[in-house]
């Protein structure tokens, strides 16, 4: 299994052909590898090989903990390397704190994941790379939905709509009550 590459890169497109003595090795990268390696004379990648039934693929990153995410994120079921890529592309840091504090919003930004798909994410994930906070999986009541999509509707984004209305008592408030002070709150 090939592990590390060293070599001059040459970029096609989401490639970097990697001219080892002779040999060029095809790795994809994410485009913040790309965009890194593009003015280089030498570069050094980690690499995860990837077997499938007719082909092996390369899949190049700068830094040892960027390919031990990329194969954790690989691990959950229904996510191939192309998508794993992407998740990747995202600063690390950032993507182990979507996952320790449940932030869906992050992974649903990325192509190719929605909602139910970022929730797998996040529960497959956390054992791995720890837990800051539950993951609410229960569908917004009518009253919270009414309150979400109104608050969307004026432009406020998903994350921060859900974190007010985790913070309301909407039991004793009207829709309307509900909306002006999750309004107060949003500001």
């Amino acid at each position: 299994m090939i592990s590390f590459l060293r070599g001059k890169p040459k970029l096609l497109q989401n490639k970097i052909i990697l001219d080892i003595h002779g040999v060029g090795y095809g790795v994809s990268a994410s485009q913040k590898v790309l965009s890194s390696v593009g003015h280089k004379e030498e570069v050094e990648l980690y690499i995860h090989t990837h077997v499938k039934e007719e082909k092996l693929e390369l899949y190049g990153f700068l830094t040892l903990q960027e390919q031990q995410l990329f194969e954790l994120v690989l691990s959950v079921s229904g996510i191939g390397p192309t998508t794993a890529l992407h998740i990747v592309n995202k600063d690390p840091d950032q993507l182990i704190t979507a996952v320790q504090e449940a932030n869906v919003s992050f992974f649903k930004s990325i192509p190719r994941v929605g909602k139910k798909m970022a929730q797998k994410i996040i529960i497959e994930l956390r054992g791995k790379l720890g837990e800051l906070k539950e993951l609410n999986l229960a569908p917004l009541s009518p009253k919270q939905q009414t309150v979400a999509d109104a608050l969307l509707s004026l432009g406020w984004d998903e994350e921060n709509v859900h974190l007010v209305l985790e913070k309301l008592n909407l039991d004793k408030l009207s829709e309307q009550d509900a909306i002006k002070q999750a309004l107060q709150q949003l500001r």
